[in-house]
């Protein structure tokens, strides 16, 4: 179970804010507790030395009425002590990443202490964080990781339906039942890549196995997903083996 822990000197706000996540945690069934609710650092401190370094989620005020700590010393302590810490920041103030690059904190999220969304930011950072969590678990060899300009995205391989030579060249189309993806690649490198689990039907597509639904070799089509790709004759060939168990 992660342990959640909290420390903000004006007890209403952390009050709210504890209230709006054992909410969520109860509605969701996260596997969560919160194990501290704090109004001065060195309390939360205590108790996080006292879980021996196991991972926890700090949601911490910035601006802490305290005469050793604020928020970002005391997130620096809290990476010493727990060095996989989901580190959120609660503030009155919507820019603080310049400041947390200055101590060289990698931080999960801001919560802006806003009464009318203040209820909404809690939960959807509550629920980015248990996606976070359950990615993590996952065997590396299940997720596609890409890369869409500056940023690298996560896709389980069982929800990918399949992969389609993109109109630019060098690139790809990854379709899922919800999203459609550009990146750069080729299909020849992703069918290495990706084994039998995917087959190349068609010069153009690459399709998951397992998500095939529909094969009509006398239109030199297939379905996956609800949608139509590409059989060439080679293709035919791949399908049958793999009717036969061959691949």
């Amino acid at each position: 179970m992660i342990g959640i822990y909290l420390c903000d000197d004006d007890s209403a706000a952390r009050l709210r804010i504890q209230g709006i996540l054992e909410r969520k945690i109860m509605i969701e069934d996260y596997d969560m507790s919160i194990v501290c609710s704090a109004s001065a650092p060195d309390l939360l401190l205590d108790a996080a030395a006292g879980r021996g370094g196991k991972r926890g989620i700090y949601f911490l005020d910035v601006d802490l009425r305290d005469d050793t700590w604020d928020g970002f010393l005391l997130g620096q302590e809290i990476r010493r002590l727990d060095p996989h810490a989901t580190l959120v920041y609660i503030t009155g103030y919507g820019e603080l990443a310049c400041r947390t690059f200055q101590y060289h904190l990698e931080v999960f999220d801001y919560i802006v202490k806003d009464p009318a969304r203040l209820e909404e930011s809690v939960s959807r950072c509550l629920e980015a964080i248990q996606a976070r969590l359950a990615a993590e678990q996952r065997d590396p060899e299940d997720i596609f990781t890409l890369r869409t300009g500056d940023t690298l995205r996560h896709i389980p391989l069982g929800d990918i339906l399949f992969f389609e030579t993109a109109p630019t060249p060098h690139h790809v189309l990854l379709h899922t039942a919800g999203c459609r993806v550009d990146f750069l690649g080729s299909l020849n490198e992703l069918e290495q890549r990706l084994g039998g689990r995917f087959l190349r039907v068609h010069r153009a597509y690459l399709v998951a196995a397992d998500r095939i639904e529909e094969v009509d070799l006398k239109r030199n089509r297939l379905k996956v997903g609800g949608r139509e790709c590409l059989v060439s004759r080679a293709g035919k060939a791949v399908l049958r083996r793999k009717l036969a168990g061959e691949v």
